[in-house]
């Protein structure tokens, strides 16, 4: 039997009897909505039994060798749709193949840390580093940090720490049973040896009626049950304890994986949700920290174990459009246009497609002419930024093209080497609920730059499908499109077997539709991690309000005073509202202040309503206004229009509201 190392078929005879690969996946998508020829058609009718190996006849073509693979996947994407991902492959192939790069790029190189060295770098990234390297950073802020922790983020920092600590026996290491007592607790010598035992029961810390008790409150109510029915999204729960309990004993309530996905809608919070880019670059590094742990502890929870890859240093182009890296890129750009989010070629890109209309059939799917696309690749570096162009004779599969390349040719994957193994293993997890929640938090850690464009790019696909009716691109045909452009970064193929290829097709096309269709909730910061960081900040202050305290004492003593001074209150937000009203500045409009009626229904659209009304001079769209949240236990939050201003002051009373202009870009 001969193998075809990139056709990825078994030839078994001439005849061209094609053995399909057998692998695992876990979304069922339906048959794509439109075949090309009568060979496809033919083979939608072919049996395509749940986890067999099938054996199909098929005409081989004119070199006399199988056609290019074609696969038959478990539980998933259908054989006639996963045609459209090896024929979008077979267009990269073709489109690279006699390319001359002016400045020849390196491919990205893997690299995967030993042991000891992961777990210190994950350690380091979690803000942790104190833990094996006391000059590393400040202790009393890893200590908020710790305090914070529910049982399992906790159990997955100890099982970093414990990997180190047995790599480095001759080093004196403190044990990891004294960083985790709860503080204000105190344990003498001779209580030592019950240690062990109370560290184990924090791991086993639930309750018989199924609640979790973690081991800070971070994580929200512990009066919540987390066995709930997989029908929607619980934000205020940690995700890794919700798993916790599903895996040891809340099985049945788990729902099979069909794609009826609209059953999973994103649980409402009358605080408001918080969206990636609300929060102010503190608490947003909070954010990061905590969100590493919880998703290094929801895939601890289901025995999967992560491996980080490193990225090795590349020589990279350091201008021009296409093969640069965003960093640099979105650098070259903000000082053309200020508070640039996503590159500018990639918006006057998805502009020019639009504008052309999203009604032409098989956008995206369709490959423009590769003479074309290469001469307009040429003419965009040279021409684009002086304004010299001409968009007007820029065909719209062309473009389409040409945004695939400028994906495809990003020096480092958009997704990051370092964060490209948790998309992969999302789909490894027991439930959908699961993989939405893994899937959010894996999203919530890429670095700005690829996040901002990702989202950018599931935004544009999601409106590419809005008319499925008229361009038959339905979710499951630009997903499947467009996941080899998204996961297939440089030099990727020539790293990888010929079954990691096959078996990777069909996970990379449902990450890539999971994406798309839950963008919503996968941009979203989850309460109880929000709850996280306003519980450090609230330790925080209460040092700083420690450390205040006593220099005012050292004064008093210094100056001998009559009476300390008394404490500075604003005019409190406390007891505006205890008055009925709120106070609402706007510095930005030379409002000083705006008394708002504070009711049990008043929403931040209500406030900015009102601010509207009162200010007839001011020349600004609603949709560039946010009332933020400042200050108390957060330190800077756009809020979402919904949120409820009554249950957010109660969250928060010492919080003050300021409208303020956002430029969105």
């Amino acid at each position: 039997m001969q193998h075809e190392p990139r056709n990825m078929n078994r030839q078994q005879d001439a005849k061209g009897v094609i053995l399909t690969g057998y692998f695992s996946n876990s979304e069922v998508l339906p048959l794509a909505s439109g075949v090309n020829n009568a060979e496809e058609i033919e083979s939608s009718s072919l049996s395509r039994r749940t986890g067999r190996y099938s054996v199909q006849s098929r005409p081989t073509n004119a070199s006399g060798k199988p056609p290019y693979h074609r696969c038959n996947s478990q539980d998933s994407l259908d054989e006639l749709l996963m045609d459209e991902y090896w024929t979008e492959v077979e267009n990269i192939t073709l489109s690279d193949e006699g390319k001359v790069d002016v400045e020849p790029q390196e491919e990205v190189q893997l690299k995967v840390p030993d042991e000891g060295e992961q777990e210190k770098a994950w350690l380091t990234e979690a803000g942790l580093a104190t833990l094996f390297d006391e000059s590393a950073s400040d202790p009393e802020d890893m200590m908020g940090l710790l305090f914070t922790l529910t049982r399992t983020q906790a159990a997955a920092v100890e099982k970093r720490f414990e990997t180190i600590r047995k790599r480095n026996k001759q080093h004196h290491i403190p044990d990891v049973r004294d960083i985790f007592k709860l503080p204000g607790t105190l344990e003498s010598k001779e209580d030592e040896a019950k240690s062990t035992e109370r560290s184990e029961n924090r791991k086993r810390n639930i309750t018989t009626d199924g609640q979790v008790v973690g081991q800070g409150n971070g994580s929200g109510s512990s009066e919540q049950s987390v066995s709930e029915p997989e029908t929607d999204i619980n934000l205020e729960l940690s995700f890794s304890d919700q798993a916790l309990s599903y895996k040891e004993g809340s099985k049945a309530s788990s729902q099979a994986l069909t794609d009826t996905d609209d059953k999973l809608p994103l649980s409402r919070d009358k605080t408001g949700l918080t969206k990636m880019g609300d929060l102010s670059p503190q608490d947003m590094k909070k954010v990061h920290r905590l969100v590493l742990i919880e998703m290094t502890a929801l895939f601890d929870t289901a025995g999967i174990d992560l491996k980080a890859h490193k990225a090795v240093k590349l020589k990279v182009k350091e201008s021009g459009l296409f093969g640069v890296p965003l960093a640099t890129l979105l650098e070259q750009d903000q000082r053309r246009q200020s508070g640039t989010k996503v590159p500018i070629i990639l918006q006057r890109l998805i502009f020019h497609i639009e504008e052309e209309g999203l009604d032409t059939e098989w956008l995206l799917r369709i490959p423009g002419s590769a003479t074309r696309v290469k001469a307009v690749h040429v003419e965009l570096e040279g021409k684009f930024y002086e304004g010299l162009f001409s968009w007007e004779s820029l065909k719209q599969h062309d473009a389409a093209s040409l945004l695939k390349l400028f994906i495809r040719e990003l020096p480092h994957p958009l997704l990051t080497v370092e964060y490209l193994s948790a998309f992969m293993a999302v789909l490894k997890l027991p439930t959908k609920k699961q993989q939405l929640q893994a899937l959010n938090l894996v999203v919530l850690l890429l670095p700005e730059s690829s996040r901002d464009v990702l989202k950018s790019l599931m935004e544009f696909l999601q409106r590419v499908i809005d008319h499925k009716e008229q361009n038959k691109m339905t979710l499951n045909n630009v997903a499947v499109v467009m996941a080899p452009n998204i996961f297939m970064f440089k030099g990727f193929r020539n790293k990888i077997s010929m079954q990691q290829e096959l078996s990777m097709a069909t996970e990379t096309a449902n990450i890539v539709r999971l994406l798309i269709r839950y963008q919503n909730l996968l941009w979203t910061i989850p309460k109880f991690i929000m709850n996280q960081v306003r519980k450090q900040n609230t330790e925080n202050q209460k040092k700083i309000s420690k450390d205040r305290a006593m220099r005012r004492l050292l004064k008093k003593i210094a100056y001998d005073r009559e009476k300390p001074e008394k404490q500075e209150k604003p005019p409190s937000e406390a007891d505006s509202s205890s008055q009925g009203f709120i106070r609402v500045q706007a510095p930005q409009f030379s409002k000083v202040s705006m008394a708002v009626q504070l009711t049990e229904e008043l929403q931040a659209s209500d406030v900015l309503s009102h601010f509207l009304s009162q200010k007839s001079s001011v020349s600004v769209k609603r949709e560039d206004l946010c009332l933020y949240e400042i200050g108390g236990n957060i330190k800077e939050r756009c809020l979402d229009e919904d949120t409820y201003m009554k249950d957010l002051l109660e969250l928060n009373p010492s919080a003050k509201w300021v409208i303020k202009w956002v430029i969105q870009r």
